[in-house]
């Protein structure tokens, strides 16, 4: 790791800044959307069954959720900057170490390596983002959101592109690592000339004595299961009904542009209100025409289930970002916030994929599966109405817990 070169004290600016969390965001997803559509080809040279190829998005989501839980007493220890910097070495080295893949277990640790970083990041971001842009959260987090979703599409396409050039599958994963090295360079200037808030260590045991951490944690986790088995098994599931590698890969980046799209939009539509849930209600309801059209339609129109399943979730994913950064307002606690929401999340969401080849073993259709999401979709609805931003502060204990929702001056470092 190169020596940290000496703190400024002025920040960097605004367009410096954006320009990282485009490529931050660029950079969390293509690992895991990339395998999908040569999942026939990692099957044959590995011998991975369903239950190892589900491994490759169930490991890196439970490293994301169970990682959110460290990642602030971490951020604490060794500071925002240097984790982030190391986060984006694990990724770099997780897309790397594909090259070299001989069987399915050493392409299973590379997804760990991937995951491990992610979690690092996802859980540490938002809340630079709060610090860096304070009164335009909604729109940079759309931003951030679009960017994560827009890399998903890009690593879902590229990938068959790669592997039918004359390349195998090994090296069609490996060259993710390119961006990757592109944004650890330039995280490397950028928090290099600004101050990261460091949060409280003891801050995550005083949230999770909180019943909404919980409640934003189970809706965000059963929203991104969606997210987590159309990135496993869209791409099988559309070629069990004749469609080619490289068709099906068009279909997740499809899916993926979706959610890029919606990500962006709707938390700039949502910002004009601080009520988010008729919005999230919307997503929701896209995210059930979706799984619907799926389950029982899927010869019919694939591209509109796709693109409307895609938009729900993408613009989910984003609104509950917003939804967890404005329950307090200070950035390092509403950043462990969003932390945690995304820790537990991530552990159901993980789980999802698992459950899908479960249910396909059992039944030998994918169908089951998305009717168990659409199920997950009503119940993650019914979670959302408690969302009132009218009782965010008795919901935090602000009253009545000192250190969480209040105003007091950022402990800042330049980590």
């Amino acid at each position: 790791m190169p020596r940290t070169p000496p703190q400024s004290s002025a920040p960097s600016s605004p367009l410096v800044l954006l320009s990282l969390v485009v490529l931050i965001g660029l950079n969390l997803r293509p690992f895991l959307t990339g395998p999908g559509p040569l999942i026939a080809r990692i099957e044959a040279d590995t011998g991975l069954g369903y239950g190892g190829i589900a491994m490759l998005t169930l490991l890196p989501m439970l490293l994301m959720g169970l990682g959110a839980f460290l990642v602030p007493g971490l951020q604490a220890r060794i500071g925002t900057r240097r984790g982030m910097l190391w986060a984006l070495v694990l990724l770099l080295l997780g897309s790397l170490l594909r090259l070299w893949s001989a069987g399915g277990f050493s392409l299973i640790l590379t997804a760990a390596l991937c995951g491990a970083g992610v979690a690092f990041i996802q859980a540490a971001f938002p809340g630079i983002i709060k610090q860096g842009f304070p009164h335009k959260v909604a729109a940079v987090t759309g931003l951030y959101s679009a960017m994560i979703m827009g890399g998903g599409a890009v690593g879902a396409q590229l990938t068959p592109v790669l592997a039918h050039g004359g390349q195998d599958w090994r090296f069609a994963l490996a060259w993710l690592a390119l961006p990757t090295a592109a944004a650890l360079l330039l995280a490397w200037r950028v928090l290099a000339d600004g101050r990261t808030a460091r949060p409280d260590k003891a801050l995550v045991s005083r949230l999770l004595h909180r019943p909404r951490s919980w409640q934003l944690m189970a809706c965000f986790g059963l929203v991104n299961g969606g997210y987590s088995s159309m990135v496993a098994w869209l791409a099988p599931y559309m070629q069990g009904r004749g469609w080619g590698i490289a068709q099906s890969g068009s279909l997740v980046a499809i899916m993926a542009v979706a959610q890029a799209v919606a990500a962006l939009v709707l938390p700039i539509l949502a910002s004009r209100s601080h009520d988010r849930r008729p919005w999230l209600y919307l997503t929701l309801a896209m995210q059930a025409a979706g799984f619907c059209g799926l389950a029982f339609l899927p010869g019919t129109m694939p591209l509109l289930w796709i693109a409307l399943g895609g938009a729900g979730l993408g613009g989910c994913f984003s609104l509950s970002l917003v939804t967890a950064l404005d329950h307090l307002p200070r950035p390092e606690e509403a950043g462990a916030l969003a932390a945690l929401m995304q820790g537990g999340g991530f552990l159901i969401a993980g789980l999802a994929p698992l459950a899908m080849a479960f249910l396909h073993s059992w039944s030998g259709s994918f169908v089951e599966g998305w009717l168990m999401h659409l199920t997950w979709v009503a119940i993650a609805a019914l979670i959302a109405t408690r969302f009132d931003p009218a009782g965010y502060a008795a919901a935090m204990g602000a009253d009545d817990r000192p250190g969480i929702g209040t105003d007091r001056p950022l402990r800042s470092t330049g980590g």
